[in-house]
């Protein structure tokens, strides 16, 4: 077993490493859902997320930060989710619940067959699920346009819609969580989605319809939001 120096290895990641932490990551380790984190991948606004070796494949391991993480903007998220009703405002709580709703929210997506890392374990306010990519991780569509714009909009609109009629909602679509691979969109960071029958479901949808359709407005395809908006709800 490897001693855990993730605190050396990573000495400008402050607030991540704490004792509870390394704890969870040593009881990962220890049932085999990967052998060794490897290098930091991104910083997110309430996570820092890291490449971990499985053996020859590389997994995604995303540890939701304890100490800064903004759990009060994550409550006025979670707090409308008929599945978290019961959740009281006291920060460990938030992030485990918040963790564990991302967890749940991967595995609804992939029941409903759109492109979306295979979710494949979580441990308190860890996750650890699929690295989309073959070598390297798949770069995100922000960084990397596709090759025919219109193409992968069609796809992109195809899976949300699959997503709906799954019952979920992503509710922080944007070319941040939408990566490029081989010229499929794949979505990513399902921490905000939601149920469709959360209250202010059509508010995040709406946005997420807005989101991409501004990103793609300036690669030359014009669409109109209502319009999307129908074809995903078949509601007027």
């Amino acid at each position: 077993m490897t001693t855990f120096t993730y605190q050396e290895r990573f000495k400008t990641l402050q607030g991540v490493f704490d004792e509870f932490t390394n704890r969870t990551l040593f009881e990962l380790q220890s049932r085999d859902y990967f052998d060794e984190l490897v290098s930091p991948l991104l910083i997110g606004k309430e996570s820092n997320v890291f490449l971990a070796c499985k053996g020859k494949d590389t997994v995604i391991v995303k540890i939701y930060r304890i100490q800064n993480a903004d759990f009060n903007r994550m409550f006025e998220y979670i707090k409308k989710d008929p599945r978290y009703e019961f959740l009281q405002k006291h920060r460990r709580q938030i992030i485990l619940a918040w963790t564990q709703r991302e967890y749940k929210n991967l595995i609804r997506a992939q029941k409903a067959k759109i492109r979306v890392p295979e979710a494949i374990t979580f441990m308190n306010h860890i996750l650890i699920e699929e690295m989309i990519g073959d070598e390297e991780p798949a770069p995100m569509l922000k960084d990397t346009k596709p090759k025919d714009p219109k193409k992968f909009l069609v796809l992109i609109l195809e899976d949300m819609k699959k997503l709906y009629d799954g019952g979920l909602i992503h509710g922080d679509l944007s070319p941040f969580n939408i990566l490029n691979h081989k010229e499929k969109p794949y979505f990513i960071d399902f921490s905000q989605a939601t149920l469709v029958k959360t209250p202010n479901s059509e508010e995040l949808l709406k946005r997420d319809i807005h989101n991409i359709v501004h990103f793609f407005s300036k690669l030359g395809i014009k669409e109109n939001e209502q319009e999307i908006l129908y074809k995903i709800t078949r509601k007027e």
